[in-house]
């Protein structure tokens, strides 16, 4: 039953997902509290996993969740059901796309989608930013007021830190997030990050 539940909640994952990875994150946080798969506190590991290693975000976050609730075989249903509907999805309409390309609807559809993906990745990164910088806590205006602990301020560094990275030497995104990651062990293992 476990191996049904992992493969219909991520194909409702893959299903409903637009935008890639990052879009799909908050589906894939509601399905992990919906459905206990693991802890919502492992949400933020997951992201940093399914972050660093090769492959598509949301296929390895699946086999992350598939892995941690149910074994190989949850692992296995899990990336099959998230993978499922694009594939079915895109061979479909590739079939169809090049003869409705310059129709005003279709056109519309795609300039409607857009901003709902941007939407979606910023959610994504509240999620995320709940977990580790606000540790869990909701972030708000009275979070700010009664101020971060230090070691709150420390991952808004981190943060901080890889945008600028990212931004004016325009670095890699492997390299931000191993040279962050070794910062992060560096800081964690002398108990500066909580």
């Amino acid at each position: 039953m476990t191996y049904l539940i992992l493969f219909l909640a991520f194909f409702r994952i893959g299903l409903f997902g637009f935008g890639g990875g990052l879009a799909m994150l908050p589906l894939l946080y509601q399905s992990i509290q919906q459905f206990a798969f693991m802890p919502a506190e492992e949400f933020s590991d997951l992201l940093a996993i399914s972050q660093v290693t090769p492959g598509p975000i949301i296929i390895n976050a699946a086999t992350y969740v598939g892995v941690h609730a149910a074994g190989i075989g949850g692992a296995a249903c899990a990336t099959i059901g998230v993978m499922l509907p694009s594939f079915i999805i895109m061979m479909i309409v590739s079939r169809f796309l090049q003869k409705f390309n310059d129709n005003a609807l279709v056109k519309g559809a795609f300039e409607g989608i857009r901003p709902v993906t941007i939407g979606l990745v910023v959610s994504a990164a509240m999620f995320v930013g709940q977990g580790v910088l606000a540790k869990g806590e909701v972030i708000s205006m009275a979070w700010i007021r009664e101020g971060l602990s230090y070691g709150n301020l420390i991952g808004l560094g981190i943060m901080a830190l890889a945008i600028l990275l990212m931004i004016i030497p325009r670095m890699k995104p492997l390299p931000v997030m191993l040279s962050m990651a070794g910062l992060g062990a560096i800081l964690g293992g002398t108990g500066v990050l909580g």
